[in-house]
């Protein structure tokens, strides 16, 4: 496969999943078809609803505090590097990863680690560090081993005659059945088998190494 066009805006890079200001679709109205969450008008699909999104990267402005659910999903699916679209190359560790540096959250971490984020390649992962908002600078570099794309970031709503958003985004798991209730915008995967490796060498380091 090869790597999209890297697109830039006033000169700085943005990132393959970062949505445009074009792309964005308002909301259509939601009701309850067959005792699960649906679009009026539409036949609802097995699986989870997504929520819409168009397909025009570089029009407009770029929002890059907003992510673009199809290609958050496609790059999670596929093992697309977040930031240049291109594929990420697996070593004996497995797939490189950014992730929040917080390893005061469990005393396992990174390991069992739930992320929005997709791989990020070796090539992207200092830049991606200090560019990225709201976490700029408080990343990890990780490599892992098994990536389980088995849950669903997204808002709940309560199953009414018009159904209304409960509370904020969360992410639910396959078999969950709260998934019927659920407009998704993007894929959640668990990783396992993790190392945290230096970002620039990917030499593994130890997890009391990382500071938040």
């Amino acid at each position: 496969m090869t790597r999209p066009a890297r697109l830039t805006h006033k000169g700085r890079p943005v990132p393959y999943i970062a949505a445009w200001g074009a792309e964005r679709v308002e909301l259509p109205r939601l009701v309850v078809v067959s005792g699960a969450l649906a679009v009026k008008g539409q036949r609802r699909a097995a699986g989870t609803l997504w929520k819409p999104w168009r397909v025009k990267p570089g029009v407009s402005e770029p929002e890059f505090g907003a992510v673009h659910g199809p290609r958050q999903r496609e790059c999670m699916l596929r093992m697309l590097c977040q930031v240049c679209g291109g594929p990420v190359t697996r070593n004996d560790l497995g797939w490189p990863w950014l992730i929040e540096a917080d390893p005061g959250t469990t005393p396992r971490w990174p390991e069992g680690e739930v992320t929005t984020h997709p791989p990020t390649c070796e090539a992207c992962q200092p830049v991606a560090a200090v560019q990225c908002t709201p976490n700029r600078g408080l990343f990890a570099s990780v490599r892992v081993g098994r990536v389980l794309t088995d849950g669903v970031y997204g808002r709940l709503y309560r199953p009414t005659a018009r159904p209304v958003p409960v509370g904020s985004r969360t992410v639910l798991f396959a078999g969950d059945g709260r998934l019927r209730w659920m407009l998704g915008g993007q894929i959640a995967a668990t990783l396992r088998k993790t190392t945290v490796v230096d970002m620039h060498t990917q030499a593994p380091v130890s997890r009391v190494a990382v500071r938040r």
